[in-house]
C-alpha cells in the first residue's frame, strides 16, 4: 500500500485554507501552519494537525513537524518578506519540495533563489487566463502544464461538426491532439422530467464531431493561438 503523503501549509488565509481542504478531502495528511490563532483555530478540524508558529523565527520552526514532510506549500501572500523567509528556512530545514506563492515577477524570482521548487503566481495565473478568455471566447479555460504548452477547453469550432479527426488531421496540420471531449446528452429520471448530463469522450479517429462538443485540446501556446485565429 502506498504511503499517505505529508503536506505542511504555511499561511491559513483563503488560499492556504483551500489548499489544506483539498488536499485533505484527497486523503493526505496536512500539517497547517500559521501565527493567527483564529485561522490555527478555524482549520484545525479539517487537518491532521493545526500548529500555531511565527514561521519566520528560526527557533519557533525547529520545533515545528516536518521530519515527515514531503512537501511544503507556502501559501503566504500579503507578506512578502515572510514568505521569502519562510521559504528559505523551510530549505534550510530539509524539506524535499516547496512550492511557495508569488504575488509579483520579482518576488517569484527572489522565491527560487532561495529554496522555492516550484512557484504558483495565483493572481497573474488568473489574470493571464481571463485575459485569453476575453481575447477567445470560445475557450472556456485554460490551464498550463509547462512553460509552453497548455491543456484548453474549448468549444467546437462550426466547421468540425460532421467530421472526425481522421478529416480534420489536426495533428499533422496545427500540432495539436485532441484528447477529450464533454458531450451534453439528455436522459429521462423516473418521473419522466428531462436530465441533461455530461459525457466524456476519448474520440477516435473516425469518431464524429457534434455541435456543442467541448474539446480538450493540448499543445503549444503558439498553436493554440493560431488554432483560434482560424
Amino acid at each position: 500500500m502506498a504511503k499517505t503523503r505529508t503536506f505542511a501549509v504555511v499561511g491559513l488565509g483563503s488560499f492556504g485554507s483551500t489548499i489544506c481542504g483539498v488536499l485533505a478531502e484527497k486523503g493526505a495528511s496536512v500539517v497547517a501552519m500559521d501565527r493567527d490563532p483564529a485561522s490555527v483555530e478555524r482549520i484545525k478540524s479539517q487537518v491532521s494537525a493545526a500548529v500555531l508558529l511565527d514561521t519566520t523565527d528560526e527557533n519557533s520552526l525547529l520545533k515545528a513537524p516536518l521530519e515527515d514532510v514531503d512537501v511544503a506549500i507556502v501559501a503566504i501572500g500579503d507578506d512578502i518578506e515572510a514568505s521569502i523567509l519562510t521559504t528559505a528556512l523551510l530549505r534550510q530545514q530539509g524539506v524535499p519540495y516547496i512550492v511557495a506563492r508569488a504575488v509579483s515577477p520579482i518576488h517569484e524570482t527572489v522565491l527560487r533563489r532561495v529554496g522555492a521548487n516550484e512557484v504558483i503566481n495565483a493572481e497573474i495565473d488568473m489574470g493571464a487566463r481571463t485575459a485569453r478568455r476575453l481575447v477567445a471566447p470560445d475557450v472556456l479555460d485554460s490551464i498550463p502544464l509547462s512553460a509552453d504548452v497548455s491543456l484548453t477547453e474549448t468549444l467546437a469550432p462550426d466547421y468540425f461538426r460532421g467530421k472526425t479527426l481522421e478529416d480534420l488531421n489536426l495533428e499533422e496540420k496545427l500540432r495539436l491532439r485532441v484528447v477529450g471531449l464533454l458531450r451534453s446528452r439528455v436522459d429521462l429520471d423516473d418521473s419522466g422530467n428531462s436530465i441533461r448530463k455530461d459525457v466524456l469522450v476519448f474520440p477516435g479517429p473516425k469518431d464524429t464531431f457534434e455541435e456543442g462538443d467541448r474539446l480538450f485540446v493540448l499543445g503549444r501556446n503558439s498553436d493554440l493561438d493560431e488554432f483560434q485565429k482560424i
